[in-house]
């Protein structure tokens, strides 16, 4: 079952800085908001489940 996620993010200093709203503890950046989608997908999947 696949979920959809919400991100949210903003710029700083050159980067784009996000997090996933809803889901605690999922924040990253990258140069780009591709880059920074992709991070934010590889730190959802190390994020220990419950």
């Amino acid at each position: 079952m696949s979920q959809t996620f919400v991100l949210e993010y903003w710029q700083d200093e050159g980067w784009y800085v996000g997090r996933l709203k809803g889901v605690p503890g999922v924040f990253s950046q990258g140069t780009t908001v591709e880059e920074l989608e992709e991070n934010i997908r590889d730190g959802l999947c190390r994020k220990p489940r419950r």
